[in-house]
């Protein structure tokens, strides 16, 4: 049976941040047409919580709401989604062509480790270059 005080305090959520969760998600949202699908699921997600730990639990709507709601985005997307954004997703192959990474066999290349490695290597190269002369003139290859 459904608790009437769990359905009064969640049409109350809904009202007071449905403008600001549309907005959160249709800021982030890298397809539009997934827009109502991950609202859908922040709000169900808001109702288990509020069967889960009682209708005292939330203390600010908003907050709690856009925390759901980055959660969500964040597992909705993999990480190549959420990369192809920021970084190239082409390499080049043994002939010297540009190939889309995602047109690669999995099983010779996997995205995520090569572009982590990548990343991590910049990182690597820019905590040594801040270091003293004579310890980058140890590494010759930075």
């Amino acid at each position: 049976m459904v608790d009437p005080n769990i359905t009064s305090r969640f049409n109350e959520i809904y009202d007071a941040t449905n403008k600001a969760v549309l907005s959160y998600v249709t800021a982030k949202c890298y397809n539009t047409a997934d827009i109502q699908d991950i609202v859908q699921d922040i709000y169900v997600e808001l109702y288990q919580l509020l069967e889960r730990r009682g209708v005292d639990y939330i203390k600010n709507d908003k907050a709690m709401i856009l925390r759901i709601a980055r959660q969500k985005l964040s597992r909705y997307y993999s990480l190549v989604e959420r990369l192809k954004m920021f970084i190239p997703m082409t390499v080049t192959n043994e002939d010297g062509e540009e190939v889309e990474l995602m047109d690669l066999e999995a099983d010779s290349f996997l995205t995520e480790d090569f572009t982590m490695s990548k990343i991590m290597l910049e990182e690597v190269r820019y905590f040594i270059q801040q270091k003293p002369q004579d310890v980058k003139g140890v590494l010759p290859f930075l």
